[in-house]
């Protein structure tokens, strides 16, 4: 049975992605081969390859001069890939503290350059908002300014872009990228983990402006160089085919469903409800102030700590899975990417309002 699974990554897929991926996984294309078995120098699988990136510019718009990456080492790879890549060993670099994703970028960063300024931080409240305007420090004369766009742990996104004041804006968007339309030409760079809203783990794809490539620092390891594997399509080395394969065809379900303008209408309406039933109930509360709270990921928390157990053993019975808090702040948190339907959030909508009733 199919259960609706809220997990935050790896996260589920569309149910006809894997069933196409079941009905090809030993015969792709008439080849007699599954897709895992076969070159990836093959015509068969550069024909994967090139769909895959002009699904992705036409879904998002990416300009021409723009150049686009598949790669490995998820989302922690580029941490230290975006300042080796962008400026020199003593270049001075911002960045945005938002939550334990940014954090951890930042400290990547420190090790890779001169000076890294914290431009802003919601670290004084706790991670429950984004810093707002008057609170950002002068980051004038560094190399790029980066941001994490949606904290999966946290549960804050950012509804806006924001202002860079000329200096490339680079956004980790591992988890909302293609949940929503996005000017890509108000950034430099943009880098996802695929295995929230654009396929499985082990790919990650990263957008870059094609004039950045020009600064692209030897010092960079050769697997991690943005040059050298734009250069070579991605294929410095084997890439990971499967999941590979796996986001062209999440890219082609995405393209049935209306593409990212009717992905932001339907995930809109999931979370507006998710967050409705929580702020009305008398159990459970999302201590995120509104205007920073994230459409993908949803942390709630239960005011009787005892009844934590039964609650996921309850949800797990209704088919509602990977409920969890994440182990650093505990609670529960529903993911609710692209694949997941509005059904299974009205059947976990229902079952707040339930447990709600019989134990609030």
């Amino acid at each position: 049975m199919r259960v609706f699974n809220f997990s935050a990554g790896p996260s589920m897929l569309p149910l006809s992605v894997l069933e196409q991926a079941k009905a090809e996984l030993t015969d792709f294309r008439g080849s007699g081969m599954s897709v895992m078995e076969i070159s990836h120098r093959s015509d068969l699988y550069l024909e994967v390859a090139q769909c895959s990136e002009l699904r992705l510019r036409k879904l998002l718009e990416i300009p021409d001069h723009y150049q686009i990456l598949f790669l490995q080492g998820g989302a922690t790879a580029q941490f230290a890939a975006v300042p080796l890549n962008l400026v020199e060993a003593q270049g001075r670099v911002a960045y945005v503290d938002t939550g334990i994703w940014s954090s951890k970028a930042i400290e990547e960063a420190r090790r890779f350059t001169g000076e890294v300024i914290v431009a802003a931080s919601s670290a004084s409240t706790g991670y429950t908002r984004l810093p707002v305007e008057e609170e950002w420090k002068d980051f004038d004369g560094a190399g790029y300014l980066h941001y994490t766009s949606n904290e999966t742990i946290g549960g804050l996104e950012f509804q806006s872009v924001p202002e860079s004041a000329g200096i490339p804006l680079v956004c980790d968007m591992s988890s909302n990228l293609l949940s929503r339309p996005l000017d890509v030409s108000k950034f430099g760079l943009i880098y996802a983990g695929a295995q929230k809203n654009i396929g499985p783990s082990g790919i990650t794809v990263v957008i870059l402006r094609e004039d950045l490539l020009k600064a692209s620092a030897s010092r960079a390891p050769r697997v991690l160089d943005y040059a050298l594997q734009a250069q070579n399509g991605s294929m410095l080395n084997t890439p990971p085919t499967y999941p590979w394969y796996l986001l062209n065809l999440v890219l082609e379900w995405l393209e049935a469903q209306g593409g990212v303008h009717a992905m932001e209408r339907e995930n809109l309406r999931k979370s507006e409800l998710l967050y409705r039933v929580i702020d009305q109930s008398s159990l459970f509360d999302n201590p995120m102030a509104q205007g920073s709270r994230s459409r993908m990921n949803i942390p709630f928390r239960i005011r009787e700590a005892s009844l934590t157990s039964m609650f996921l053993d309850e949800a797990r019975e209704q088919g509602l899975v990977n409920l969890e808090g994440h182990r650093s702040v505990g609670g529960f948190r529903a993911s609710l990417y692209n694949a997941m339907p509005f059904e299974g959030v009205e059947l976990l909508a229902s079952f707040l309002c339930d447990f709600d009733v019989r134990h609030g």
